[in-house]
């Protein structure tokens, strides 16, 4: 079940941030601050009452980014990221956004593959973007608004 994130979320979402991040996880304080921002949707996916994934997006002016996303290690690939994924792109063609951008690293494969099959194509490579220099390819989803005629 993918539901909006609350206050509540908050702790089991800074535990999910150092299982998938390690050194580059969210605080508490910056994943509380997530919740709480306006511009943000944050979403978490739910499998027998337990947190095991969530996603964050940020639309602003016709443009939504897909800021994280994260399954814990144990719940992967049984569909939750596809769940999330799904409801991430619903966010943002309910808010109008024309795209969906977001960024991975370039060696991150499954994460690759899963933007690809939801229909993102690659944009741009950052060369070191990330630490230990890795790089980041930029991704972007154009969004089709529904036909109301």
């Amino acid at each position: 079940m993918i539901a909006r994130a609350s206050a509540e979320h908050a702790e089991t979402i800074t535990e999910i941030e150092q299982a998938c991040f390690g050194a580059d996880a969210w605080s508490a304080p910056q994943v509380t601050d997530e919740i709480g921002r306006p511009t943000r949707t944050v979403l978490v996916a739910t499998v027998d009452g337990d947190v095991v994934g969530y996603a964050s997006v940020l639309v602003v002016a016709g443009t939504a980014e897909l800021v994280r996303i994260a399954v814990v290690p144990a719940r992967r690939r049984r569909g939750v990221a596809t769940r999330l994924m799904d409801a991430v792109l619903q966010v943002a063609h309910d808010a109008g956004a024309d795209e969906v951008l977001l960024e991975a690293a370039a060696d991150n494969d499954a994460a690759l593959a899963l933007y690809g099959r939801h229909g993102f194509t690659r944009t741009t490579v950052r060369r070191g973007y990330y630490h230990g220099g890795k790089d980041a390819v930029m991704m972007r989803h154009r969004t089709v608004p529904e036909r109301t005629v």
